[in-house]
């Protein structure tokens, strides 16, 4: 495993604080005992799950080991653990739920959910107008183009974000039968999705990246700088990365490399498709707090065990992956378990041909190029070894 060392340059930041924490824990415990008003049943339970969580948290930035960052704190990326954790145990209490069941515990977060949601297309006009275009700007606009913003800092590379751009396009023309919102125009598709709100968000944040990457990192103690704006300033660096790693994926190097990279991107896709799936399942309006909620837990969730994952792929040494990276690919399985239970009997419609045969051309052309990229790797390490034993015997005869 890999580990950035503990940032020395503020350093009361890094001193433990674990009794402070318990008496801060433990004060407001105390007050809620006694001023929220016991005979409210449902407020005294989420009270108690509050509490139940908060306690987990706490415990976990203590005990957990750190991650692969140090910045803003250990501390901060040891409690997204505890909290990727927590939601993978909430995804396995659901799984063991009827479909009614769980659209009822929606309405614990929200007493307005667990109605049916209307039907919701965007394909029912799809002349090329400028009145069409501009009618399909909307709040989801912003919401494609701060998504890609974000996976471009977590994928960091520009090929590879372009790649998974147009690959869900082409998913979501290919599940647009069982799912109303991929119901969109060709222009929306691609004039809108692909080369307006993605390019915008896959620009900036390869630019984010770029800078980052560029960035001299001469880090100095806050006590060593003179002026009250440079302790300020570098303050506020606290919350910009410690060191920065560009992700170069190289798919076609080795068989390891594009099996790795076929494992990412269906990883992504899976991150993309689930919660479309889960808010259509469990009845919650893609505008709602928790569907907000749910994206940016897993992109705080996808930063490390992103980071994980590019060293377990990239660096021979690195034997396991880190522990961010274990419970990502969990918490996604799981929602995808959910999904197929709950799908039972909702999505009934069947696949197009021309989706079938699409998707078995494209896996067939995969396992061709695994089967090839694996029978090339044999050969080069049996010429490698051949070559060593060569070796090995001119410098016996010598």
């Amino acid at each position: 495993m890999f580990h950035e060392s503990t940032d020395p340059t503020l350093e009361f930041v890094y001193h433990p604080r674990t009794l402070s924490v318990l008496v801060a824990l433990l004060a407001g415990f105390l007050y809620v005992a006694l001023y929220v008003d016991p005979s409210n049943d449902m407020l005294n339970t989420k009270w108690g799950l509050v509490a139940l969580c908060s306690v987990f948290v706490v415990v976990s930035v203590i005990l957990f080991r750190d991650g692969p960052f140090v910045r803003p704190h250990p501390a901060f990326w040891r409690g997204v653990l505890a909290l990727n954790v927590l939601y993978e145990m909430f995804l396995v209490f659901l799984l063991f739920q009827s479909k009614q069941t769980g659209r009822q515990i929606m309405t614990f977060f929200d007493p307005e959910l667990g109605t049916l949601l209307p039907e919701r297309s965007y394909g029912d006009d799809c002349a090329l107008t400028a009145a069409n275009l501009w009618n399909g700007i909307d709040i989801f606009v912003l919401a494609h183009s701060l998504g890609w913003f974000g996976k471009a800092l977590i994928i960091r590379n520009h090929t590879m974000c372009w790649i998974m751009s147009i690959v869900f396009e082409l998913l979501e023309y290919s599940l647009a039968h069982q799912l109303p919102n991929f119901n969109e125009c060709w222009w929306d598709h691609w004039i809108l999705d692909v080369f307006t709100c993605n390019w915008l968000g896959i620009y900036i944040g390869m630019k984010w990246c770029e800078y980052f990457k560029m960035k001299t990192y001469t880090w100095h103690g806050i006590r060593d700088i003179p002026s009250l704006t440079g302790k300020l300033s570098r303050a506020g660096a606290q919350f910009t990365p410690h060191s920065w790693t560009a992700y170069e994926w190289a798919p076609t190097r080795r068989f390891k490399n594009f099996a790795g990279f076929i494992l990412f991107a269906v990883l992504i896709m899976l991150a993309e498709l689930n919660v479309f799936y889960l808010k259509s399942l469990l009845w919650v309006p893609p505008e709602h707090p928790l569907v907000t909620a749910r994206l940016a837990l897993l992109f705080l969730f996808a930063l490390p065990s992103v980071r994980e994952y590019y060293e377990y792929y990239s660096n021979p040494r690195c034997k396991r992956m880190g522990a961010h990276g274990w419970m990502v690919i969990v918490t996604l399985l799981t929602e995808l378990l959910i999904i197929v239970k709950f799908g039972r009997g909702e999505f009934t419609e069947p696949f197009p041909r021309l989706v079938i045969i699409f998707w078995s051309s494209v896996v067939g052309l995969i396992v061709a190029f695994s089967l090839w990229q694996s029978s090339d790797g044999q050969q080069q390490q049996q010429q490698q070894q051949h070559q060593s034993l060569h070796a090995m015997d001119r410098t016996k005869i010598d």
